[in-house]
């Protein structure tokens, strides 16, 4: 990748203070973070280094107790909720490790659904295809296994045609192979469409599918790193 692209997103100096009880759980402890135009990032770290929370406030799901965010020069940490919203609906894309998908509706229904409010949607039977679905448009979530229920998650996910796209732990319920499928979908969507994308996991073999990876402990940045090769999805073991 194109060290000198364009930054899309900056973090400088993010903490996130939870109050439990009588208790100050401190998420996020001085963070400063970039991901960059079409890159394809990894955040690394255990169960409860601070991965999701980062993730939900570049995803405008969340802000920060203290420090700055900005997307693309508009700064989400003051943001309102109703520009929050908007930032969400134009401009990112989340895959989470359960799927969410509605089960009344079809492959095709779901995905829909998203892009009857996007402002450039990709069409919902694109989409699919995109993530190797293009024969199950019609099936319902019961009728398609967990893997493909996370494909059509993707596809979801990317029908709205996002500039970013914010996976959390998208492996993390399925098994290896079903996962090496799964990475090979968001890995395919950003080397073909360029989607600028970062992907939550604890497992450390996936970080060598990234252009980049990011090691978090306990709320702060362990590590950044660029990695020397970026192998397929297929290539790795664990």
């Amino acid at each position: 990748m194109d060290t000198t692209s364009t930054t899309v997103l900056v973090a400088k100096g993010l903490t996130k203070v939870y109050r439990m009880g009588e208790v100050d759980v401190h998420a996020l402890r001085g963070v400063d973070f970039t991901l960059h135009q079409g890159e394809l990032l990894v955040l690394l770290g255990a169960s409860g280094s601070g991965k999701s929370t980062l993730l939900n406030i570049l995803g405008g799901l969340d802000v920060p107790s203290s420090g700055t965010v900005h997307y693309l020069g508009q700064a989400l940490h003051s943001a309102s909720q109703s520009e929050l919203t908007r930032y969400r609906r134009d401009n990112v894309g989340f895959v989470f490790q359960f799927y969410n998908l509605i089960p009344s509706l079809t492959a095709y229904e779901n995905v829909a659904l998203v892009t009857e409010i996007a402002t450039d949607p990709v069409a919902p039977d694109e989409a699919l295809a995109l993530v190797g679905l293009g024969e199950r448009l019609h099936h319902f979530p019961a009728q398609l296994s967990g893997g493909e229920q996370q494909r059509v998650a993707i596809a979801r996910a990317v029908a709205k045609n996002p500039r970013v796209l914010l996976c959390d732990e998208p492996t993390g319920a399925l098994d290896y192979q079903t996962g090496v499928q799964v990475l090979e979908v968001i890995d395919r969507i950003n080397r073909e469409l360029g989607t600028t994308t970062a992907v939550i996991t604890h497992n450390a073999p996936v970080a060598k599918v990234a252009d980049r990876v990011v090691t978090l402990a306990d709320g702060q940045v362990h590590r950044d790193e660029r990695n020397m090769t970026r192998i397929r999805p297929s290539e790795i073991r664990w």
